[in-house]
């Protein structure tokens, strides 16, 4: 059976969304890191109809770029295939429905990027089997939004993996177990 990575970025504060990107706070050793997970053929990108949208819109325009080329689900119920986005699969039922199916049936591990709602769904359903949680250093108490981990119930995690990004960015692997 293959894995669920849950992969989140947000500040320390918990925030998922900001007024720009990587809060201004991304750099060389982070966009390697980024191209290194999008271009990983031993596994399935999975994407929400709003981090779909996103995504498509802010692809590179080359085809074989890591991002484009990659494998990639769609789990929604508003869109309608075909999708446009090349390498896309869509998933028409609801996440925590459909990826313990489709961990049963994936030869590869699956890596829920974004999409927090339905991230926030899987980890209270606990089916996530990792949460990678890229940690950024800022506190966005006035300006931030989209609350990445509110509603959830208790959560034991083991840190499994941790990494230092451009001096300040923190990439934290655990293993999510719910109490």
């Amino acid at each position: 059976m293959a894995d669920y990575i849950a992969d989140l970025f947000m500040t320390l504060d918990g925030f998922g969304t900001g007024t720009e990107g990587y809060w201004g706070k991304g750099g060389p050793e982070l966009s390697e890191q980024r191209s290194r997970v999008y271009a990983d053929p031993d596994q399935a990108l999975v994407f929400g109809a709003n981090t779909y949208r996103m995504m498509h819109h802010f692809a590179p325009a080359d085809p074989d770029a890591p991002l484009n080329a990659a494998n990639k689900l769609v789990i929604s119920r508003s869109l309608q295939a075909p999708l446009e986005w090349v390498n896309c699969t869509l998933v028409a039922e609801d996440a925590v429905d459909a990826i313990p199916r489709l961990k049963a049936e994936s030869p590869v591990p699956l890596r829920g990027h974004g999409s927090i709602a339905m991230n926030r769904s899987l980890l209270a359903a606990g089916v996530v089997d990792r949460l990678e949680v890229t940690l950024f250093p800022i506190v966005n108490g006035a300006t931030g939004s989209n609350p990445v981990l509110t509603g959830l119930p208790d959560i034991d995690l083991e840190l499994v993996e941790s990494e230092l990004l451009d001096g300040r960015v923190q990439r934290l692997v655990y293993l999510p177990t719910l109490r």
